[in-house]
């Protein structure tokens, strides 16, 4: 949803840019291996506790971290690797799922941890760490996220379809990066100021051929009144992008944080998502403000919306919850947190039946952001519902 805005001598512009990057790049090889690692505890014992870290590099994929569940047999787990790097796509010489080697480190996770993690007496279940978590979403796309991320997002997606389905599919790898740089009138989207490129390809293709190839995909990614104008356009701007992957850069679990979540233009709290079930706050706590700041966004109550919420670990309650509605509100901030703090029970036992995050559902979550995602019917991104704007609406 693209607003019109009247220029006037009181307009202020500013320019704002996000990245984002493929399923292949190193960093969400590790995501997608240490959430599929998840998600195969999540079968076996839906409460189970994890917290995978995985390292990728030239043919050599390292497991590491603690679990509390179920045992998946190594071989299992060396069969859930292999599997990922082959749906990713990568087959080249320095990283093949057919002859990397799996180290697997994992260990059973720590008695003092488990303890105050666990249920209690009273059926609560403490934070797994303590941290604070945000959520964010605005009107400006129709995904209630922010345009540069939401766009960078779109256009690896488009990208990655056309790679593995369409004519390029022997033309481009599968590490790719990408960042928008969108100008804004008065906190609106107006026009695109830059789109970077970067994607491994054949040795065979020339910079030229590979921009040749990719321009089209790169204007379709756009709304059309924006890609008639699409400001600079870099493609692979170092030129030559054929080792990609972990071969040509180490790859770890947790590094791509901002590119998981809001692109910059939200706070973060520090915590990674990928490879921890959801009684770590990190994660489900990040969903839950999520689904309630785009829940309060699109009942318009507000245009922009920011929750921030805060833990102890071991203990259920949340420390402390805060909104900033950006001084786009049309409801008081302090209304809006009481009818929070009065219709949603904020405990990780609490979010965790209400988005029903004890499931299989987070290897898809591990590219291509956590958020602005389309929900499925096995409950994948159940954080993206609105089905709670009724409840804001009240409140107009």
């Amino acid at each position: 949803m693209n607003k019109i805005v009247k220029k006037s001598v009181s307009t202020n512009y500013y320019l704002h840019t996000s990245e984002s990057v493929s399923a292949g790049h190193p960093d969400k090889v590790c995501d997608q291996i240490s959430d599929a690692i998840v998600d195969a505890y999540l079968r076996e014992n839906p409460f189970a506790h994890t917290a995978i870290e995985t390292l990728a590099t030239t043919n050599r994929i390292i497991l590491a971290g603690e679990v509390n569940g179920a045992p998946v047999p190594p071989h299992n787990l060396e069969n859930i690797v292999r599997r990922v790097v082959e749906d990713i796509g990568y087959d080249q010489e320095g990283f093949s799922y057919k002859n990397l080697e799996v180290h697997n480190y994992i260990h059973s996770q720590s008695e003092d941890i488990a303890r105050g993690v666990g249920e209690g007496d009273n059926g609560d279940i403490g934070a797994g760490d303590q941290g604070l978590m945000f959520g964010y979403a605005s009107n400006e796309t129709e995904a209630y996220m922010p345009a540069p991320l939401y766009y960078a997002h779109k256009l690896l997606r488009e990208i990655h379809r056309v790679r593995v389905t369409g004519h390029l599919k022997e033309s481009l790898g599968p590490d790719a990066k990408s960042q928008v740089t969108i100008k804004y009138a008065d906190r609106v989207p107006v026009a695109v100021e830059a789109v970077v490129l970067s994607t491994q390809h054949h040795p065979d293709l020339t910079t030229d051929d590979v921009y040749d190839l990719v321009l089209p995909i790169i204007e379709g990614a756009f709304p059309l009144i924006w890609a008639e104008n699409l400001g600079q356009i870099y493609i692979n701007p170092t030129g030559r992008f054929v080792i990609g992957g972990p071969d040509g850069d180490t790859g770890l679990t947790g590094r791509k944080i901002i590119v998981d979540t809001y692109g910059g233009a939200a706070p973060h709290g520090g915590g990674a998502f990928s490879g921890k079930d959801p009684t770590k706050v990190d994660r489900s706590a990040a969903y839950m403000m999520r689904y309630l700041a785009k829940n309060i966004v699109a009942s318009g109550a507000c245009d922009r919306c920011t929750l921030e919420v805060s833990y102890v670990i071991g203990k259920a309650d949340p420390l402390s919850l805060h909104i900033n509605t950006h001084n786009s509100g049309k409801v008081p901030q302090e209304l809006l947190l009481k009818s929070i703090q009065r219709h949603f029970d904020l405990t990780p036992r609490g979010i965790r039946r209400f988005l029903k995050l004890n499931r299989p559902i987070y290897q898809k979550t591990a590219s291509y952001g956590h958020f602005g995602r389309t929900p499925e019917e096995n409950g994948c991104f159940s954080w993206e519902k609105l089905d709670s704007v009724e409840l804001f609406k009240a409140l107009l």
